[in-house]
């Protein structure tokens, strides 16, 4: 399918999140990469989706799994190189698949250049690019603020002078090797317009803006988190730094601006939506929403309702790399997500769970906006929650006690055992032996796998007119039922409730997420419905 500059894709595109370093190996060193990708676009394009979003492949440390970024303009050798990132997207596009590149704009990696410089001369003019600051008390040796960071912990790392004495400190709202940049600087806001241009120059369709609300910081450094206003939580002037980017993605059609906005305040997340700012951000509301037919349906209506009012796109995740994957969520007793309350380890039912995902893909894939798949959730992979604690690699461990390694474990692709055709080495997350009925192999051709209801439900999405349509029309049925209309003939059916339910009228069954029971709906299935209509 050719790619069009004047299509606005980003409106209602399913688009796929590519985990590099667990999405597939072609150098046989354990860790996923570009050329991995690249051999695996088929599997993509068979999937029918209509754009890629990369995690990170910058050159990084990877202390924070690639978000710790030392160049924005090159690849990390573990990845690739940038001919091959350039390649990939040429062949992505040749498949009708959009790329979109993660910027990471609220901090760079300690290792970046500028951040060397400033550590190593207390003078250096690079020191006003970040956050340095005295300590307080009579020595200096109380940090400057008690903010906690967004892994929790301290956000607040000392240094030391030339002469090896104790020097300032300086703010990561991250882990240390993080430093925030100080988006006050016009040499900031400078470096990052031309990132976008390198990349955009390089033919990325998107841009996806991770944590965009962090960037500003109170000047007054207040010394405690006491209320509104947040010192660091969407501040105001983040909004002309969007402004700004919106002006560079408009001067290349067909370009969008996709932004990492956690945000409670419905009108404050809608802010970053405004037509000259950012062109979709992230629903959060909807992934750790419990599976509950009534704050479901508050939730869709909520989220719908703030994107009519600014003419924006919602859009639909379900799970991604910080969180724990929904075939698990689903299966325990507590479905909500939240970094604060940590349900590992807790009972998981994998089989209702995975019912339950069957009926969500539906849901999600029918909604109004573009839907978000992460790499697995096509397969029906749950959280491996039994990794040694020795081969964590996730810095939010050490500080939280939970872990987003499990749901970055590296998908499975063929055979009986891991490594499962992702590598011939051993993978840098272990596998569940139980995967090998979830590999893309096994699931291939088998009518009632999550991969063939995605593949199914994609394409019916593709072909239905009333499913590019913005808004949907609830249908009345019982408390414990979803069921709403698009366009003129179409109809999506959830039943959460206890026990089957009864179908509406309807002509035709178009895609059931589980089997039926001649007219009714069992529990925790989903149905898309042609509906009967007159003339």
């Amino acid at each position: 399918m050719a790619i069009s500059d004047q299509d606005p894709w980003w409106r209602d595109a399913v688009i796929y999140q590519v985990y590099p370093r667990s999405f597939a190996d072609s150098d046989g060193d354990g860790i996923g990469d570009i050329d991995g990708i690249r051999g695996r676009l088929d599997h993509l394009s068979d999937l029918g989706v209509d754009a890629i979003w990369m995690s990170p492949w910058y050159p990084s440390p990877m202390a924070d799994a690639g978000y710790d970024v030392a160049d924005f303009r090159d690849i990390d050798p573990v990845f690739g190189d940038l001919a091959g990132a350039e390649a990939l997207i040429t062949e992505a596009h040749a498949k009708g698949i959009r790329m979109i590149v993660d910027i990471v704009p609220n901090h760079v990696s300690s290792e970046h250049v500028w951040f060397r410089r400033a550590l190593a001369d207390p003078d250096a003019p690079e020191r006003e690019l970040f956050w340095f600051r005295p300590g307080r008390g009579p020595d200096g040796a109380e940090m400057p603020t008690d903010w906690a960071g967004e892994f929790g912990g301290t956000t607040w790392t000392r240094t030391t002078n030339p002469d090896g004495t104790p020097g300032d400190w300086y703010l990561h709202l991250f882990t240390p090797e993080q430093p925030d940049l100080n988006w006050d600087h016009p040499a900031v806001r400078a470096e990052f317009e031309d990132i976008l241009r390198f990349w955009f120059d390089r033919g990325v369709d998107g841009i996806r803006i991770d944590s965009a609300a962090l960037l500003f910081k109170d000047r007054d450094l207040p010394a405690v988190v006491d209320g509104r206003p947040h010192p660091f939580h969407d501040l105001d002037e983040v909004h002309e730094v969007y402004r700004a980017w919106r002006r560079i993605s408009d001067s290349y059609p067909g370009r969008a601006l996709i932004g990492e906005v956690w945000m409670p305040e419905v009108d404050r997340f809608a802010n970053y939506l405004r037509p000259d700012e950012l062109h979709a951000a992230f629903n959060f509301d909807f992934l750790g929403c419990a599976w509950d037919p009534r704050l479901m349906r508050e939730c869709i209506d909520r989220t719908l309702h703030a994107h009519a009012a600014i003419g924006a796109p919602a859009t639909w995740v379900l799970s991604n790399h910080d969180v724990t994957r929904h075939v698990t969520r689903y299966g325990r007793e507590m479905t909500t997500f939240s970094f604060e309350n940590n349900l590992d380890g807790s009972p998981v039912d994998l089989e209702l769970g995975t019912r339950r995902a069957r009926a969500a893909a539906l849901l999600s894939l029918s909604l109004p906006g573009a839907t978000y798949v992460y790499q697995g959730e096509e397969l029906g992979l749950w959280e491996n929650e039994n990794i040694p604690v020795d081969q964590m690699q996730d810095p939010m461990y050490a500080r939280r006690g939970h872990s987003r390694d499990g749901c970055r474990v590296p998908l499975p692709w063929t055979g009986d055992e891991a490594p499962f055709g992702f590598t011939t080495a051993e993978p840098w997350l272990p596998q569940p032996a139980e995967w090998k009925d979830r590999t893309v192999q096994a699931q291939t051709g088998d009518p009632n796998s999550m991969l063939e209801l995605y593949r199914s439900a994609i394409g019916v999405r593709r072909a239905e007119a009333g499913l590019h349509q913005d808004a949907i029309g609830w249908l009345p049925a019982g408390p414990e039922v979803l069921a709403y209309t698009r366009g003129r003939d179409f109809a999506c059916v959830l039943n959460m409730s206890g026990a089957a339910v009864a179908l509406p009228d309807h002509e035709l069954c178009l895609l059931s997420s589980g089997p039926l029971d001649g007219d009714l709906l069992p529990r925790d299935t989903a149905v898309w419905l042609r509906l009967r209509t007159d003339g």
